[in-house]
């Protein structure tokens, strides 16, 4: 029984593999513009059909076949065989400003990718069974953003967000809907971003960025997640760009989702009637902020389409008061890099073997004494010295 369990695991690895390779082929080859009858008659293979095969999965590349499409295609043996690497498998949807230089968000994609790759082989290996999204929003681009709102309302209600939906929306977000949220040093001017590849959802949220700028983005993000197939985000939204128009018209459904998730109606107006001996709308705006871990700017706009406050008293508010919650700088609460989740994978596959300390300061892009900080900050102790 043991030995027929090990066949099936070891086929399943060979098929896995094949199935890699063979996508990486694809998409090395149509990177450098070549069509598959074009490769094949370079590989020697005779048939289109052949390498529609391979890439496939279905057939995998000799030793020699792989030695020439390296040739070829100018890509090495890693290319190939890494799992660390994500190749030709993954969707992303970034949150940017405009002036983020093309090549940044590539690099910064490619590393996402290695992370996402590196989480999903290792939770694999080590027996975490994957699991997919427990539901999706029945939404399109043609619902109205009070459907949108109600949706937001629902997702706190049915995971018991609590009287302060952004403290525990993470943690619900991970465990209810096993999407990995990661808190990561992102180049400047990139705040956050979706991902989806085969058996994992990710969520990126920048540690730079204040307290409700993450909450708020991670409810944005998980938006998208619910609504991928319907509404596919582009790659890129520009967050410094005023919405306006049809073709914004997803990101402000995202947006109404996102403030109802994180201010719910009886809560948010719970607080502004606690709070009606404040005379001044900004301090009254910016304590009930602070309470929902938001953005007063944020939660002027969501009190304003609740009726809370009338077209009049929006007027008088100025966003200079209330755009950092009333303060000189926005307050960003301290926020570990990666996740609890993350960080015990790869702990894990460091005390067995399975990962080199080099290849994980590597991976991570961080030198061995910040990694053993890393590590302890998550409780786990470092074996090795720094």
């Amino acid at each position: 029984m043991q030995i027929a369990t090990c066949n099936v695991i070891i086929a399943f690895m060979l098929m896995k593999q094949g199935f890699r390779m063979g996508l990486r082929l694809k998409v090395a080859r149509q990177r450098v513009g070549l069509t598959q009858q074009q490769l094949a008659d370079a590989l020697g293979l005779g048939h289109r059909q052949t390498l529609a095969r391979i890439e496939s999965g279905e057939r995998r590349l000799s030793a020699q076949e792989l030695i020439g499409a390296m040739s070829i295609l100018g890509v090495d043996l890693d290319y190939f065989t890494d799992p660390f690497q994500l190749v030709g498998e993954g969707q992303f949807s970034f949150r940017t400003t405009t002036d983020v230089a093309g090549a940044v968000l590539d690099d910064f994609e490619h590393r996402a990718g290695c992370w996402i790759a590196m989480y999903r082989e290792l939770s694999t290996e080590q027996g975490h069974q994957q699991r997919w999204l427990e539901f999706k929003l029945a939404l399109t681009a043609k619902s109205s953003f009070e459907d949108a709102q109600a949706a937001g309302e629902w997702v706190a209600d049915r995971w018991q967000l609590g009287s302060c939906p952004a403290a525990t929306l993470r943690s619900a977000m991970e465990d209810r809907a096993s999407i990995l949220v990661l808190h990561v040093d992102a180049p400047h001017g990139i705040s956050g971003a979706a991902s989806r590849v085969p058996g994992l959802n990710c969520v990126f949220v920048s540690r730079g960025d204040s307290d409700g700028r993450r909450n708020f983005d991670s409810a944005h993000e998980l938006f998208h997640l619910l609504t991928w197939d319907t509404m596919p985000p582009a790659r890129t939204d520009a967050v410094d760009i005023p919405r306006d128009g049809n073709g914004w018209r997803v990101e402000r459904l995202a947006e109404n989702f996102a403030a109802a998730l994180l201010m719910p109606e009886a809560i948010l107006r719970g607080h502004w009637e606690g709070r009606a001996m404040l005379v001044d709308f900004h301090d009254r705006i910016n304590g009930i902020a602070d309470a929902l871990r938001v953005s007063g700017v944020a939660c002027k706009w969501r009190l304003y389409n609740l009726g809370l406050l009338s077209k009049a008293e929006l007027d008088c508010i100025d966003d200079r008061r209330i755009g950092t919650n009333g303060r000189t700088s926005a307050v960003a609460r301290d926020a570990l890099p990666f996740s609890r989740s993350f960080i015990d994978r790869i702990a894990t596959a460091l005390d067995t073997g399975r990962l080199s300390v080099r290849r994980t300061a590597s991976l991570l892009d961080l030198p061995l004494p910040d990694l053993a900080s890393l590590l302890r900050d998550y409780g786990r102790e470092p074996y090795f010295e720094a």
